[in-house]
């Protein structure tokens, strides 16, 4: 069974919500709010990568 996380930069009204997942394949990433419509699947290289350039644009603005 895939167990899915809420992230921890979700908002306190759980509208902006995304969960991951460590899936056989690389992570999983989705919406919380349609989590039946499908999710992102990322290598665990390419979700490292997508983690630091987000990282690199928060700390830039």
């Amino acid at each position: 069974m895939i167990e899915w996380r809420k992230s921890s930069r979700s908002n306190a009204s759980g509208e902006e919500c995304v969960e991951v997942a460590a899936l056989p394949d690389g992570r999983g990433i989705r919406d919380s709010k349609a989590p039946d419509a499908g999710h992102l699947t990322l290598t665990t290289t390419g979700f490292t990568q997508l983690l630091t350039h987000i990282k690199q644009d928060q700390s830039a603005a």
